[in-house]
């Protein structure tokens, strides 16, 4: 399923090249802080475990991998993706202390490495930016080892009328935000329009279980706002 937006030539790597250095700012005002608490509600329902092999993809700059190693065992040897250059070496600055992350530019459509590699395959606030669905999650099935899990934590659609009238009103503002914060209004623009394009929380269950996913299941956050979506390799 190909994505209108992301399809751009270099919208979203243009985008990622303006915001990497402050990203991670920019999602505290962005969500007041709450997406720490979505990616710790990722963690729990990973129950991960120090002899299991994580991928995460889309990986900012780190997040969800210290999570997972400050849950586990931080000698706990990890891969990072993401394929923005920018992104990838402000993780690494930033997750420093963390000598056994493997750092990866490639996008979620074609990973590095062989079939049935990991346990666990996470993508957080990733998905929406990539160009084809289907190959994200084929890949994403491809790598993990059979009994592997997939998790993706996402922007969704809001099922309460009133917060999705409150939410709404205040994505406009976002924008403003990133020009006071980062110096720039464009990528924010796009961000909203990313989220409002994405697919809902049941056409997402449909397109894992088209590619052989199974035990598919969601989780709404926040009334909504955001979702994280499990499925399981089986075989």
């Amino acid at each position: 399923m190909q994505q209108y937006l992301q399809n751009k030539k270099g919208l979203v790597k243009g985008v990622f090249d303006q915001v990497y250095s402050k990203y991670d700012l920019m999602n505290d005002f962005m969500s007041l802080g709450i997406h720490r608490f979505w990616k710790k509600n990722l963690i729990n329902m990973m129950k991960p475990s120090s002899d299991k092999k994580l991928i995460d993809v889309a990986c900012g700059t780190g997040d969800i991998g210290k999570l997972f190693l400050d849950s586990t065992n931080k000698n706990n040897k990890i891969t990072c993706v993401d394929p923005n250059e920018g992104m990838i070496n402000e993780g690494k600055q930033k997750l420093s202390k963390y000598k056994n992350i493997e750092w990866i530019i490639s996008s979620a459509e074609k990973i590095p490495f062989a079939s049935n590699t990991f346990d666990f395959y996470t993508i957080s606030f990733g998905l929406r930016n990539t160009k084809n669905l289907n190959k994200s999650l084929s890949e994403a099935y491809r790598v993990l080892k059979p009994g592997g899990r997939y998790l993706c934590l996402e922007f969704s659609k809001i099922q309460n009328s009133n917060l999705d009238l409150i939410y709404k009103n205040y994505s406009k503002f976002i924008p403003k935000i990133g020009k006071f914060i980062v110096g720039k209004k464009k990528p924010y623009e796009y961000l909203i329009k990313s989220i409002e394009q994405f697919v809902n929380q049941d056409e997402l269950i449909e397109l894992m279980i088209k590619n052989n996913f199974k035990e598919c299941s969601y989780r709404n956050l926040s009334g909504g706002i955001v979702s994280i979506h499990s499925g399981w390799k089986i075989k």
